[in-house]
């Protein structure tokens, strides 16, 4: 945190310039007398102005030469000066701000104190002893900072007090407050700064940080965005790209990091917020070129290198990814986020053995043999262990896949949730029902008061032959006394359990009743997308496509839904260029994801682009072989290039599939196209074998 300091001021005469000296921070400050020489009977003040001057000549070669001896005799002086005037304000504060220039802290504070002692309202003394403070603020891990922090507060209170106009009192001792944890108080001071100076950057920089730190984003954008623009500096523009990014508002950020390099060109702290920004909001090629700006002015930039890699990577240039990991390694040997790009590639690539060997080592090297992580240490490994749970799972190692969970679970809190919900996802990609319900109901038992648990029970009841079941289950997690944010997404989650069920109207009415609790754009937006697969599976398409449309108004980025749009147009043979660019979209947000790349070939193939959609309808079955669609998506293209050998080889094995899904998803007229199509395609194979 910045903290703004102000140097003493002697009300008559004005130090020479001095260099900031260091010094370790204080332990306990007792009081160190003052030694004098014997004092004169009265008052001789060309005596003491004598030595004052002698001091402060002193005092400034000390600090420009750096020489000890200039520094005793500077002390020798003013204390002769004192002896002079034992009453000078002026001396006593000089001495005391002098000491604390050499670092010899402890006679700094008992001058100081000595002075507040005797005049309470001595503003130079009070000065001197919160920079004491502040300075000793500067290991926060030490016993004492509390202490400190308290003995600060208490001195620029009583400054606050002595100048109720001065603003950077009034914005230090909310940075106090700030540290301190008391908001309310650190809120305060800001607004009595910024009645002062309505205009200050500093007061509007501080609200806004303190807002943002209490987690309101939104209305430490509002400070920022209350200074005109044009009377905005880098800093200010700066400040609300970051907030926007908080937000999750990218091209907003990108907006005001444009800005901020405007006013301030070659910033390359703005560059890379710029490029973060633009990355953000799926601008590849532009925050590529950023990035790469970047780490031509500064070389040794390894975070800007691994932002380059994880961008060719979403372009699908994976041998340049690998080499830009390459580049980057040396400067960053020991970053878990480049090992874990690296994986990301390996898996990209389809070098699953490379990829989960990264991760293991990633989950290894971030292990505690106590079991005790940090916040930030358990968002690592509940990252890692979730992707190594999902490449096992494409590479259909489900006893491992489990096993990488069930770390997860051992995190605890959301990351336990999403443990449980890893482990049933991977019994359902193997078509493992039956275990897959048993570890539901494991979930739902371990944390019976987990209400995302609880549905997540409930749908697989619903999904396995126990509708009514499964719906009880979720409408009893409806309740006048519960969250309105858990009845919305229990209403969410029984929406989802009746349009499975082809219960349309039950699913419209519940859907209803989560809209009426749905307020944020974010919460809506969710609604919309339900309201488009509701009306898909009714076939209503122009109806599903305008909810989709309402969805990316405030989500362009949102992959799911930018691939089920896609993918329902492609299906239908309408709009294809439009589905294209929608799926691709998708297909950058998330390469590794297999319901993606099946669109992508699927498209492709209505495009009558085969080779293309060939060769995405492969890398889909690689990541999920037990998709009954995909089989048949990729037979549709054998079938159309003449390969009908192994075109009956897919359909055959996406009959395997459909026999072994679930009801939901095993739609009766999409079993008998595909059968269709088999009984077809033998009898086509039937004849050229034999010649008739």
């Amino acid at each position: 945190m910045t903290l703004f300091l102000r140097a003493s001021t002697l009300r008559h005469f004005c130090l020479l310039p001095a260099a900031t000296l260091l010094f370790a921070a204080p332990a306990t400050f007792a009081a160190v007398p003052v030694a004098t020489a014997t004092s004169l009977p009265t008052t001789d003040r060309a005596a003491a102005y004598y030595h004052y001057g002698l001091a402060h000549l002193y005092e400034g070669m000390a600090v420009s030469q750096g020489r000890s001896d200039y520094a005793t005799q500077a002390v020798e002086e003013y204390k002769l000066a004192l002896n002079a005037d034992p009453g000078s304000q002026l001396l006593q504060d000089g001495l005391a701000g002098l000491y604390f220039k050499l670092g010899r802290i402890r006679e700094a504070v008992s001058v100081a104190q000595d002075r507040v002692t005797k005049d309470p309202n001595d503003v130079d003394a009070h000065e001197l002893l919160g920079k004491v403070y502040l300075r000793s603020l500067g290991d926060m891990q030490t016993p004492q900072s509390g202490q400190m922090l308290k003995l600060a507060i208490g001195e620029y209170e009583k400054l606050a007090q002595l100048k109720p106009k001065d603003v950077e009192t009034h914005l230090l001792l909310g940075q106090l407050y700030g540290l301190n944890h008391d908001s309310a108080k650190a809120e305060a001071q800001f607004k009595e700064a910024q009645k002062v100076d309505a205009n200050s950057e500093e007061v509007a920089l501080n609200m806004a940080r303190l807002y943002s730190e209490e987690g309101d984003s939104k209305r430490a954008a509002d400070v920022l965005n209350g200074i005109p623009v044009d009377d905005r500096s880098a800093r200010i523009e700066f400040a609300l790209g970051a907030t926007y990014d908080q937000l999750k508002k990218p091209k907003e950020a990108a907006a005001a990091y444009q800005r901020a390099l405007n006013l301030e060109p070659g910033s390359l702290d703005t560059e890379r917020g710029l490029a973060n920004a633009l990355l953000a909001d799926g601008k590849l090629d532009e925050a590529l070129k950023m990035f790469r700006e970047v780490v031509t002015a500064e070389p040794q930039d390894a975070q800007s290198q691994i932002r380059i890699s994880e961008i060719e990577r979403r372009q699908g240039h994976y041998d340049q990814a690998l080499a830009t990991l390459e580049k980057a390694k040396p400067l960053a040997p020991s970053s878990l986020e480049l090992s874990y790009n690296e994986a990301l590639l390996y898996d990209s690539l389809g070098r699953y053995d490379d990829a989960t060997s990264l991760l293991t080592k990633l989950v290894a090297d971030t292990a505690h043999p106590d079991g005790k992580y940090s916040d930030g240490e358990k968002a690592n490994r509940g990252i890692f262990l979730d992707r190594l749970g999902i490449i096992y799972r494409e590479q259909n190692k489900t006893p491992e896949a489990i096993a990488a969970y069930k770390q997860m679970v051992e995190l605890g809190g959301d990351f336990a949730r999403g443990g449980y919900q890893g482990q049933v996802d991977a019994y359902r990609d193997a078509h493992q029902w039956k275990e897959a319900t048993a570890a539901a109901a494991a979930a739902a038992k371990a944390q019976p008061k987990d209400h995302a648990t609880q549905l997540m029970y409930a749908g697989q009841l619903a999904d396995t032959g126990q509708a009514e079941q499964g719906i009880a289950l979720a409408k009893a997690q409806i309740s006048d006394k519960s969250a309105t944010a858990d009845n919305r997404t229990t209403y969410l989650a029984l929406t989802q359990i009746y349009t499975r069920l082809k219960r349309w109207t039950d699913a419209s009415v519940a859907l209803d009743n989560a809209a009426a609790l749905s307020v944020k754009p974010e919460e809506k937006l969710y609604v919309y997308f339900l309201r488009g697969v509701l009306a898909d599976r009714q076939k209503h398409y122009d109806e599903a496509e305008a909810e989709f449309h309402k969805a990316l108004d405030i989500d362009p980025q949102n992959a799911t839904i930018l691939n089920y749009l896609g993918y329902m147009l492609a299906d239908r043979g309408v709009k294809l260029p439009e589905a294209l660019t929608m799926i691709q979209k998708a297909v950058e947000l998330d390469p590794q994801n297999g319901a993606y790349l099946d669109s992508l070939g699927w498209v492709y193939f209505k495009s009558g682009q085969y080779e293309l959609a060939e060769q995405n309808l492969r890398k889909a079955i690689e990541r999920m072989s037990t998709d009954p669609t995909v089989h048949d998506h990729l037979g549709e293209v054998y079938e159309k290039t003449g390969k009908l050998k192994l075109a009956v080889t897919q359909w055959e094995r996406s009959m395997t599939e459909y026999a072994h899904s679930l009801p939901a998803d095993a739609d009766p007229a999409d079993v008998a196209k595909v059968q269709h199509k088999l009984e077809n395609a033998r009898v086509k194979l039937a004849k050229v074998t034999t010649g008739k």
